[in-house]
């Protein structure tokens, strides 16, 4: 009996990350495509949200996957610091389905906060958090790693002035940072209502945690996530997250 052949895999472009439903070129980008803006673009809590900011946008991509997981009526925000990676960003957008619905900022955040008269149901950021003097290759790069370009209380009080009252703040962070960033929020006034540990695996400390914050008070809700199962294939829970991505999952 002849067997099926296997499914040969698409040749995929070098410069970026293809996705099921679009394309990120991150050639331009300090930060590259990575596990934790995919993870806080699949998780971020969409439910009856009525318009988006991404903070620091990079390639756009968190703003694309929000897309794809929004209807057609939510607009969506992209500010973005860095030129070129603002300008990747904006092509990506344009090549994506969603052209109409991302706006992409080239302007500092706190900056555009004073400026904006919108108020976003949904915020996300995939933040700087290394502590200045961290070395890295570039300028562009310690800029989108190095909390000297966006400091995390300059991030919380950009995000609270443009909030709706009942808005969710998620953000990305390691985990020992995420404590003192939890820290920093609740004396600012921020509540912790979502927080989900990941771990590469199961067996394995968390070494990421994602944090949705509100200005109101409400239950907190604790969940963990490991990345991989023991014999190294990603776990279940992470492809249940997300499968609407991956090209090949």
């Amino acid at each position: 009996m002849m067997q099926d052949k296997p499914r040969e895999r698409p040749q995929l472009n070098k410069n970026g990350f293809t996705f099921k439903q679009f394309f990120v070129a991150h050639d331009r980008c300090a930060m590259k495509v990575g596990t934790d803006a995919i993870l806080l673009g699949a998780w971020a809590p969409v439910a009856g949200v009525r318009r988006i900011l991404d903070i620091g946008s990079g390639s756009g991509l968190i703003a694309l996957m929000l897309a794809q997981r929004t209807p057609s009526q939510i607009q969506i925000d992209a500010v973005e610091l860095e030129p070129e990676a603002a300008q990747q960003a904006q092509e990506n957008v344009q090549q994506s389905p969603w052209p109409e619905r991302i706006q992409v900022h080239q302007q500092d955040i706190a900056s555009w906060a004073e400026q904006c008269d919108k108020r976003y149901s949904l915020i996300v950021s995939n933040p700087p958090y290394f502590a200045p003097g961290v070395a890295c290759s570039t300028v562009a790069r310690d800029n989108a790693r190095a909390t000297a370009s966006l400091d995390h209380q300059t991030l919380l009080r950009s995000s609270a002035l443009l909030i709706e009252e009942e808005g969710m703040f998620c953000v990305v962070l390691p985990i020992d940072i995420g404590q003192t960033f939890i820290t920093l929020a609740q004396a600012d006034g921020w509540y912790l209502r979502f927080r989900l540990d990941v771990a590469e695996y199961a067996h394995r400390p968390p070494h990421r945690v994602v944090l949705g914050l509100s200005p109101q008070a409400g239950e907190t809700l604790l969940e963990r996530l490991a990345i991989r199962a023991p014999d190294t294939r990603y776990s279940d829970e992470w492809c249940s997250l997300t499968q609407d991505f991956y090209l090949f999952m």
